[in-house]
């Protein structure tokens, strides 16, 4: 990490940075989420299920936001 400070950047986590995409624009990260849910297949799960996942593998924050935008 000392490297990227070089260059005045930081290293973030997945879950910091997708946090960070969805404050961007709430409205069409809910709107991605809800179609990435419609489209999913096998197995079909509805969308607190895949925020479940989400919080599983390590996006609990990105969870978390999404859920309070539902």
């Amino acid at each position: 990490m000392d490297y990227l400070s070089t260059f005045g950047l930081t290293a973030k986590s997945a879950d910091d940075f997708l946090t960070d995409i969805i404050e961007l624009n709430p409205e069409e990260a809910v709107k991605a989420f809800r179609e990435m849910v419609v489209n999913r297949r096998n197995p079909d799960l509805d969308e607190y299920e895949l925020l479940e996942i989400f919080r599983k593998q390590g996006l609990l924050a990105t969870a978390n936001y999404l859920h309070s935008e539902l």
